[in-house]
């Protein structure tokens, strides 16, 4: 495929612009984001992607899971689609750059061909994935999961959130259910620009971040069940206090993938506490231990650690431990020959780069089992995300999407 001339870069104002006009839908309380999905600011941001979209002369469709696909033709008309994309879908404290930056810059490499007046052989299709965080439904990337035929789609539509809402009847209710069959689509190859969300490319000065693994993923949830009493008139002897068990396993969780390190990460996030009053020992506690590696032996070995060990530190304080897999992606390699373009990018438009293994999951790997597939990274300020805080800079993203842009384009290949 010919690739684009190294003088070839996207409009980062635009770019830089669309992004903070997205930001105003759904806006957090310290700077960032709330605009979780399948809420009214989730379909409100949709509107407005789909109304960007229809105006750079794309036409939109939507699958069964809400996956939005803008496709911009090709010339030739058996060619298979270069697809790029990420999510608009934050987190309840989210930033304005996770995801939106992938969705955003995929459609200005549109804008930007639209612009030159630039024709590729092969259709380029900007995709924005329904539920990529799972804040609001688990698992995380719940309609790439099912487009990559590794969630079943009726168990993805029962999914509740905490108020017992299901995914299929949020769906349908913020107007964004399609009739499109999940995964019948095919894909020559699929890029997905994302920030870091980690502070390596910062640290080490790199414009650029070559992701050639991805993290593999273990969700457990773990109950720790023991007895619920006054706190003031209970002797300290006879206490089954619950929330001794999260604190002594987190210690564990901690230990265990320090043991593994480098190539290994583990925390406990997610918590609730019952009854959640000043005045009772804790009985039961609910929380979920999120181990990760790129190294598929190292994954399951912590998730076999934990459940030899955890078991046996509630028994010793009265109490009883049970766990479940929630939530869980095996540690995938991405396409060389993507993986390369994205380097000759980024070479050929003299940007740093290093090669970097994600340690977040993305829908690039879910994709990456049905079609050909690479990420590219941009650094983030501190290695911070997930956070109102989350913050990149205007250049940063240009270079990002410029590096998009190459890859996408050598690969859908230039006509004329």
């Amino acid at each position: 495929m010919a690739a684009p001339g190294e003088n070839l870069k996207i409009n980062g104002d635009r770019l830089w612009d669309s992004i903070h006009e997205m930001a105003r839908i759904g806006p957090g309380v310290a700077g960032g984001n709330n605009r979780q999905t399948l809420t009214d600011e989730d379909g409100e941001g949709r509107h407005l992607f789909k109304r960007w979209c229809e105006e750079a002369g794309l036409t939109v469709a939507v699958d069964q899971m809400g996956s939005m696909f803008a496709m911009r033709p090709g010339t030739d008309p058996d060619a298979l689609p270069v697809y790029v994309g990420s999510h608009l879908d934050t987190q309840p404290t989210g930033g304005r750059y996770d995801g939106v930056l992938g969705v955003l810059g995929g459609l200005e490499i549109v804008r930007t061909l639209n612009d030159l007046g630039i024709r590729t052989r092969h259709p380029i299709v900007v995709t924005n994935w329904t539920n990529e965080e799972g804040t609001r439904f688990a698992p995380a990337m719940l309609a790439s999961g099912v487009f990559a035929g590794v969630i079943d789609q009726d168990w993805a539509y029962e999914r509740t959130d905490a108020r017992g809402k299901k995914f299929g009847d949020e769906l349908k209710r913020i107007g964004w259910r399609g009739e499109e069959e999940v995964g019948k689509r095919r894909m020559h190859a699929f890029f997905e620009l994302h920030i870091e969300q980690g502070p390596i490319l910062e640290a080490e000065g790199k414009d650029i971040g070559v992701v050639t693994h991805g993290q593999g993923l273990r969700w457990i949830e773990c109950t720790v069940t023991g007895k619920g009493q006054h706190t003031g008139s209970t002797p300290m002897r006879m206490r089954r206090n619950a929330g001794r068990g999260l604190a002594q396993i987190t210690e564990l969780v901690h230990e265990i993938a320090m043991r593994h390190q480098p190539n290994a990460v583990g925390a406990i996030g997610h918590i609730d506490v019952y009854p959640n009053s000043r005045n009772i020992i804790p009985e039961r506690v609910v929380f979920t231990v999120d181990f990760r590696s790129h190294e598929l032996d190292t994954l399951n070995g912590m998730v076999a650690e934990l459940a030899e060990r955890a078991p046996g530190i509630c028994q010793a304080l009265g109490c009883t431990f049970e766990s479940k897999l929630v939530g869980e992606f095996d540690p995938p390699a991405f396409d060389k020959g993507c993986v390369e373009a994205v380097r000759r990018a980024a070479e050929r438009l003299g940007y740093s780069h290093m090669d970097i293994i994600s340690g977040a999951g993305h829908d690039a790997c879910w994709i990456n089992r049905v079609a050909p597939t690479a990420m590219v990274m941009c650094p983030c300020v501190d290695g911070l995300s997930h956070n109102e805080a989350e913050e990149i800079s205007k250049e940063w993203a240009a270079k990002g999407a410029d590096v998009l842009f190459h890859a996408v384009v050598e690969t859908a290949g230039i006509v004329g």
